[in-house]
């Protein structure tokens, strides 16, 4: 059973940082590309970042470019993402989800919220 189980979210100032964490178990993690895709409250759904199964290869939504890293530990079967400079626009629930090819995604964490806020 693939399952994907997200942490590290909370309240954080305008400015601050966080780092996000995906633990994924059920399916060889090493061979998938991975991303982050968020949901703000009372929006859609928007891509954040993706990352490809080694891990050499990232891109990024405009809004998040050189604020946010996405990365991986295939060893720990982990999908990070640090996110600097947070914005309170940047609040939403953000979701690890594992990627079939871009934009198509065929398996979601729980998700976990993220709070920017003074």
């Amino acid at each position: 059973e693939v399952q994907l189980v997200e942490s590290g979210g909370g309240l954080v100032q305008p400015g601050g940082s966080l780092r996000l964490s995906c633990a994924a178990s059920g399916f060889t993690f090493s061979s998938y590309a991975m991303s982050w895709v968020r949901q703000a409250p009372g929006k859609g759904l928007e891509w954040v970042s993706a990352i490809n199964s080694g891990g050499g290869s990232t891109s990024y939504a405009d809004s998040v470019k050189g604020r946010f890293t996405i990365s991986r530990d295939n060893a720990k079967n982990t999908l990070y993402l640090q996110m600097n400079s947070l914005k309170p626009e940047d609040t939403a629930v953000y979701y690890c989800v594992k990627t079939v090819v871009a934009g198509t995604y065929d398996y979601w964490g729980q998700g976990t919220q993220v709070t920017v806020s003074s």
